[in-house]
């Protein structure tokens, strides 16, 4: 989450466009006022100045800035990976978004995502706090739709939804973690449930993500895909620093070590944080890392796989396999 920055009382500057009122801004950008107001309190964007009664104005450029979020939001991106961006980086994702629409890891192409009428009963049953309706529901759709359809075409999906609904203000935190605590139950149990395999299958993966990064879900769909696959799964769970990641590689003789990032993180840290641990493995462990944050996919490293797609997982297990 973005700190908060304070707005200072201003008048608007005399002269050029004039600043608008949040009901224009509304209906020049087709974002809720209500919206407007919630990104402004949890990620520090827009600043508007304030009138002599401390009524809310936008300056042009905002309004622009405004306009382009609006963009992404209807190409797929979620709130908190695009609210803040300076106009430079809006561009940069509007113009990766028309040449291909890759949906990022823990979220499925909008073509296959689940319709309102399946996600509306789940959505509806976190904000009505029925833990046992949403886990409920959940545990009979993954024994109807088999385990690999229920995480990309269901759970990726409602998680896009929920994490929409918190940005916008329907959801509180505690909603949301609702969510997360149920579907991490129902995945847990579903992988637990599959038939051990006969013997432990290579490639040997261990899951995780660096401090800070609490956001496991993604991590966890990816597990239950990999198990799918055959692959032989060790997660540490959430926030391991680099030299841990380091020695538990080794010491569970990993192939493949794969990390979940959101976009928590500046790109700039996320970068310094894989360097520092391709130089710390050994050449012969594979990196792959996929998640919300869009620096992994604008810049690559040498020697990090950025997975963009859920689906991308299958053809890359199966071409760890062809080269070893």
């Amino acid at each position: 989450m973005k700190s908060m920055r304070s707005t200072p009382l201003q008048t608007p500057p005399l002269g050029g466009d004039p600043d608008l009122s949040i009901a224009a801004v509304e209906r020049e950008t087709g974002l809720a006022k209500d919206t407007l107001r919630v990104w402004e309190r949890r990620y520090g964007f827009p600043q508007p100045l304030r009138d002599a009664v401390g009524d809310r104005l936008y300056p042009p450029e905002q309004v622009q800035q405004l306009k382009l979020i609006r963009r992404l939001l209807d190409a797929g991106l979620r709130p908190g990976k695009v609210v803040g961006l300076d106009p430079s980086a809006l561009q940069a994702l509007l113009a990766r978004k028309g040449s291909a629409s890759p949906s990022i890891l823990s979220r499925t192409n909008i073509h296959t995502a689940s319709p309102p009428a399946v996600l509306g009963p789940l959505l509806d049953a976190i904000g009505a706090h029925d833990p046992q309706a949403l886990r409920h529901a959940l545990s009979h759709a993954q024994l109807r739709m088999g385990l690999a359809p229920f995480v990309t075409e269901l759970v990726a999906p409602l998680a896009t939804a929920a994490g929409e609904a918190w940005a916008q203000g329907r959801f509180e935190v505690f909603e949301e973690h609702l969510f997360t605590e149920v579907i991490t139950g129902v995945l847990r149990h579903a992988i637990a449930s599959l038939a051990p395999l006969p013997a432990p299958q290579r490639p040997k993966v261990l899951l995780t993500t660096l401090p800070q990064e609490l956001h496991g879900l993604g991590l966890l769909m990816v597990e239950a895909l990999l198990v799918l696959e055959g692959c032989t799964c060790v997660s540490l769970g959430t926030q391991t620093p680099v030299g841990d990641v380091v020695q538990a590689a080794q010491a569970h003789r990993a192939d493949v070590v794969a990390l979940s990032f959101s976009n928590v993180h500046s790109g700039a840290l996320v970068h310094a944080s894989l360097r520092e641990l391709r130089g710390q493995l050994p050449p012969a462990t594979a990196l792959w890392v996929g998640g919300a944050c869009a620096a992994l996919y604008q810049k690559p490293l040498d020697g990090v796989t950025a997975l963009a797609q859920l689906s991308g997982l299958q053809p890359l297990v199966a071409q760890w396999r062809h080269l070893h």
